[in-house]
C-alpha cells in the first residue's frame, strides 16, 4: 500500500528489490512498483468509501498473506509456527474489532496467544520456546497491531481517518525517496539498511508534517497544528517499522518478504511502516477530535 519509496536511499519502505529487471538507479522497476501501487490505492479507496466492512476485507486479506510470507520466511529457519491458529486469530483481530471494540481486540489476541502455545505443545517439546515464540511475535506482527484498523474505521468518519493514516504514511514513503535520490549523502543506518539517509528522512519529515496538517483539517476540521503533530509521529513511526523489517530480514536471511508485488516485493514489505504508524495514528486522532 506504500508509495514508490521502497529500495530507496529515502527512510521508507527500503527493502524490495528489482526482481523483475528494467530498474531505476536506486535499483527497483519502479514502473512497475508505481502502477502496483496506483493499482492498490484504487482499491483501497474503492473499497473504502463504499461500503466499511469491504475494506476490512482488503485489510483481512493483505494481512493474511503477511502472516503466511512470515510463516513462509521463518521456516526457512527450521523454525516451525501453527499457521491455522495464527490465521485464525488474525481473522478475529481484524474484523471483530469493527463490532466488538477495543475489549475484544484484546480478548482475541489472549487466545490466539494461548491456542498457539497449546498447538506447539502437542507438536513436541524440542525447540517449543523458539517456536512458540516465534508464533506470539506473528501474533502480534502484524495481526494484533493491523486489529486497530477496525477500531480507526468504526466511527462515523472512519473512512476519512483510514484516508488519513494510509495517505500520511505513504507521503513519508514518496519524500524520502525523492529527497533520497536528490540530496542522499549522510547514512542514517549502515549497519541495518545502508541506503536511508538523513537528507531522506527531512524529506519524508517535510511530506508528512504538510500532509498531516492539512488533511485532518480539511477532512475532520482538525487544527493544522494537530496534523503536523501527527504527521512528525508518523515519520518517526514509519522510518522504526521499516527498519525493524530490515533488521527482521536481516537475521532470516533474506532480501524480501515475498514476490507478490512486483517492483516491491511481499505484502510485508509494503506493510511495514504502515503497521507502526497505525496505533499512534489512531491514539492521535482519538485526542484531537475524539
Amino acid at each position: 500500500m506504500n508509495g514508490p519509496g521502497g529500495g530507496e536511499p529515502g527512510p521508507v519502505g527500503t527493502g524490495p528489490s528489482d526482481a523483475s529487471g528494467g530498474g531505476s538507479r536506486t535499483g527497483r522497476n519502479l514502473p512497475a512498483a508505481v502502477a502496483v501501487g496506483v493499482a492498490l490505492g484504487a482499491v483501497v479507496i474503492a473499497s473504502l468509501y463504499t461500503v466499511k466492512v469491504f475494506f476490512l476485507l482488503v485489510v483481512l486479506a493483505a494481512v493474511g498473506v503477511g502472516v503466511h510470507e512470515l510463516t513462509k520466511a521463518v521456516a526457512a529457519r527450521g523454525i516451525r509456527v501453527p499457521t491455522l491458529p495464527l490465521l485464525a486469530g488474525m481473522t478475529a483481530m481484524v474484523v471483530g474489532p469493527y463490532w466488538g471494540g477495543p475489549a475484544f481486540l484484546v480478548g482475541a489476541f489472549a487466545v490466539t496467544a494461548m491456542v498457539v502455545l497449546a498447538w506447539r505443545m502437542f507438536q513436541g517439546t524440542d525447540g517449543f520456546v523458539r517456536d512458540a515464540t516465534a508464533g506470539l511475535f506473528i501474533a502480534v506482527y502484524p495481526s494484533l497491531l493491523a486489529g486497530f484498523v477496525p477500531l480507526l474505521l468504526k466511527v462515523d468518519d472512519g473512512s476519512d481517518r483510514v484516508l488519513i493514516f494510509i495517505a500520511v504514511t505513504v507521503c513519508s514513503d514518496i519524500g524520502g525517496y525523492f529527497a533520497g535520490i536528490l540530496f542522499g549523502k549522510h547514512r542514517m543506518s549502515p549497519l541495518i539498511s545502508p541506503k536511508k539517509t538523513w537528507e531522506g528522512f527531512a524529506g519524508s519529515a517535510l511530506a508528512c508534517i504538510v500532509a498531516g496538517a492539512l488533511l485532518v483539517h480539511l477532512l475532520l476540521g482538525g487544527a493544522y497544528w494537530q496534523g503536523g503533530i501527527l504527521g512528525a509521529v508518523v515519520v518517526v513511526c514509519a522510518t522504526l517499522g521499516d527498519l525493524i523489517e530490515s533488521v527482521i530480514k536481516r537475521d532470516l536471511g533474506i532480501k524480501d518478504m515475498g514476490t507478490l508485488l512486483p517492483g516491491h516485493g511481499g505484502v510485508m514489505d509494503r506493510l511495514d511502516s504502515l503497521l507502526f504508524t497505525l496505533v499512534p495514528v489512531w491514539l492521535l486522532l482519538t485526542l484531537f477530535v475524539g
